[in-house]
């Protein structure tokens, strides 16, 4: 039904790895199929939204859906998402959009309209999910919990490392500034390397307040990252700052990646300023920390 949430529903899809194709003409499905089982076709899952924005072509649905039931090579269910009168009416009122079937009456015309036309394709569903009191992080935990698409535990993690100095990046999520341990720039010979090198990685072992921090860190991550999954976020970009961005915050950023990639998330590491030359400091800055 228009407005039962197709849109939130391509998009959990999208996230758990299918190919998706929006308001595909039905007659074009079974082409579709035999694309994806070309070989190096990289389509084993395929979502398709069908519905009836197109008109006359939303025609022979039902027929196109047995064919592909018939067929050895394909794995086929059909979800059909509906809502109240009530539901569906507000919904059309907060977008202000023209329902797609009204004719020339309003949106509770295009409704009653719609709810016929698609009674045959109801019928033929494997799974019918009403969204009438369902938020979108709900619709997902319904989608997964019909279909076994992955809709929480399937988190994309970039852990970024930046220069406070090169300005804050406006992708991040949260943001982890490490300017309060000791700077390896100030150490004799440690100015041009960066946390990818070993003698950096002795260093930073050393500094007063690098273990505290990194088991108090863990187990902030350990306790957010679950719950942004169960919340349905997708990808999260956790940021370490520090001066320039080359030694501590690019130390942090690689072993929280690998922390967690050993824990079965999927992530990523970017060093936003790694190879941003490093600039030779007049002065040290007064303060213990200074080194």
């Amino acid at each position: 039904m228009s407005g039962a949430g197709k849109s939130e529903a391509m998009s959990t899809f999208e996230d758990d790895g299918w190919f998706c194709i929006d308001n595909i003409p039905p007659r074009m499905i079974p082409a579709l199929v035999d694309i994806a089982g070309l070989e190096g076709s990289n389509l084993a899952r395929v979502a398709v939204v069908c519905d009836v924005r197109g008109r006359h072509l939303f025609t022979g649905l039902v027929r196109v859906l047995d064919e592909l039931a018939a067929r050895d090579d394909v794995s086929l269910r059909v979800i059909f998402l509906e809502a109240s009168v009530e539901t569906l009416l507000n919904r059309f009122r907060e977008t202000r959009r023209r329902h797609p079937v009204s004719g020339g009456g309003g949106v509770l015309d295009g409704i009653s309209n719609e709810r016929e036309l698609l009674e045959p394709l109801r019928d033929r569903a494997d799974v019918v999910v009403d969204t009438t009191n369902l938020n979108i992080w709900d619709l997902r935990r319904a989608l997964g919990e019909a279909t076994g698409v992955t809709t929480g535990s399937r988190l994309s993690i970039t852990f970024l490392s930046f220069g406070f100095k090169h300005g804050l990046p406006p992708d991040v999520d949260l943001v982890f500034d490490v300017r309060f341990l000791a700077n390896p720039f100030y150490e004799p010979g440690l100015a041009e390397m960066t946390g990818l090198d070993e003698p950096v990685i002795r260093f930073l072992e050393e500094v007063d307040g690098w273990d505290e921090f990194l088991t108090r860190l863990n187990d902030l991550l350990d306790f957010l990252l679950p719950a942004y999954a169960e919340e349905g976020k997708r990808h999260l970009v956790v940021g370490f700052g520090c001066t320039g961005g080359r030694h501590r915050s690019v130390r942090l950023a690689e072993m929280t990646c690998r922390r967690y990639r050993e824990m079965g998330y999927d992530t990523t590491v970017d060093h936003r300023h790694l190879h941003r030359a490093s600039r030779p400091q007049l002065d040290a800055p007064e303060g213990e920390n200074a080194r």
